[in-house]
Formats: C-alpha cells, structure tokens, sequence
C-alpha cells in the first residue's frame, strides 16, 4: 500500500466499497477534488455528483447524493446519504426519476402548487449524477 490510500464508502443501509486505490476524485460542496496518498488531513462535504477512484489505471465511477468525507492517515472515509457503483444503476429506475422530478418541477411553475422546489430539484440532479455516471444519455 505505499503509493495507496485505503478508501471506503459507507451509506446508511451498506458498505458500498473498502478498497486501496490509486487516485480518488469527488464531488466536495466547493468543487471537485482529488486525492492521493500522503494527503493532507482534510474534511469536506460533498454534494450530489460524480465520485470517481483509478485502482491501476482502471476507474470505477460512482454516483453519490451527498454526504461527508474525512482524508487521514493514507485513509479516506466516506459517509454518503447514497452511493451507486457505475454498473449497479438501474437506468430505467433513473429515467423514471428524472421525470418525475421534472413534471414536478414544471406543476410547481405553471400551477403555482404547493410543491417543495428544493425537494424536487435535487430529486432532478440524483437522477442525472445516476444517468451520467452509468453512461446513459440524458437528453
């Protein structure tokens, strides 16, 4: 483990990954950033995104909605209010989402209903963090 770091990626419900990787990319609050091993003490919040980490030139990509991260110590600890591997994102599942949120959305504009616009614009961006990391297209 010597050009490593130990990263896992914990959720309410699961372990979703407990790995010595090479590079981690992730989504924080004040932008995406990256980290290696020997990094510096950090902890940051992340927002609903893109999570990325290269284990010997080979990326896994995961979609995650929020969350907290704390780097020590060559570890990189990860506690996400959900988090998908690339390949486990069931893509029909996310289209439906999609659209629910954006219906939603436009009920809230063209009949002023009582719809929660924050709730329904970040069901819109897990929806679209879930299409883009699985590689399904979102027009």
């Amino acid at each position: 483990m010597a050009n490593k770091i130990q990263l896992e990626v914990v959720t309410p419900s699961k372990q979703v990954v407990k790995v010595d990787v090479d590079l981690v990319t992730a989504p924080g609050t004040d932008g995406v950033f990256g980290v290696m091993a020997n990094h510096t003490s950090f902890l940051s919040t992340l927002k609903v995104g893109e999570f990325r980490y290269v284990i010997d030139g080979q990326t896994t990509r995961l979609a995650v909605s929020g969350g907290f991260c704390e780097i020590s110590n060559n570890r990189m600890t990860v506690l996400a209010e959900s988090a998908e591997v690339s390949t486990d994102i069931n893509v029909e599942r996310a289209l439906k989402a999609k659209e629910r949120a954006e219906r939603r959305l436009q009920e809230a504009q063209t009949h002023k209903e009582n719809i929660d616009m924050a709730r329904a614009q970040a069901a819109l961006a897990r929806a679209n963090a879930r299409l883009k990391v699985s590689g399904a297209t979102t027009h």
